[in-house]
């Protein structure tokens, strides 16, 4: 059952921290939908910004939202206006007060949310599976990850038949809790169909929290 375990949730409160932090126990349900609301909305709303991770923090009828992103100047833009009318449309739409956090990735080839855009984005593009997958896992262990595991599922380079492909590299123990593993599924969708990514980025050890 190991691999079937999703990495992320097999370490929150370990060494991951949780992405909504808050609890509501009489409308639990209710905050829980606007978080999706609001991650889904963020995302398509600044879809060419790459965004890694949206963290949400909760107080009473306050919102704090917490954007990492490799391209702040897009978030941002000019003199703080587009992050102004996205927190505009955010109070708008759930009726709270909103604000909104910005934080640089700094190292964008050891995200694995960031990486596994970029692979879906090229075989959205017509690039060939192997070419876009072979050279992400060279980047990333280029800078400093001692292990990656990529995974492409769908009909691969236009075939019929719809089959899965797995490169990998350096060490990615998926069972040892200490290990730092960062990981990604994100859809590509081409003319052929839609195309499964799933990265894996082993960064270490992390201490726990």
């Amino acid at each position: 059952m190991g691999q079937k375990t999703h990495p992320t949730g097999f370490r929150l409160g370990f060494n991951v921290p949780w992405s909504s932090r808050w609890f509501n126990d009489k409308n639990f349900s209710k905050d829980l939908g606007e978080d999706l609301m609001i991650r889904n909305y963020v995302r398509q709303r600044l879809e060419s910004a790459d965004l890694s991770r949206l963290e949400i923090e909760r107080a009473s009828n306050r919102i704090t939202l917490i954007i990492y992103t490799a391209r702040p100047g897009l978030v941002i833009g000019q003199k703080g206006q587009k992050v102004d009318q996205l927190r505009d449309e955010l109070q708008h739409i759930t009726g709270r007060d909103v604000y909104i956090t910005i934080q640089e990735v700094k190292v964008a080839e050891l995200d694995a949310e960031l990486v596994a855009q970029r692979i879906a984005k090229q075989l959205s593009s017509r690039v060939s599976f192997r070419r876009a997958m072979k050279r992400a896992i060279q980047q990333t262990m280029r800078f400093g990850a001692q292990g990656i595991r990529v995974r492409v599922a769908g009909r691969l380079n236009g075939a019929e038949m719809a089959r899965t492909h797995t490169f990998r590299e350096g060490k990615v123990p998926l069972h040892t809790l200490r290990s730092d593993i960062d990981y990604a599924q994100v859809t590509s969708f081409t003319t052929f169909g839609t195309i499964g990514v799933k990265v894996w980025i082993c960064k270490g050890e992390a201490a726990p929290l």
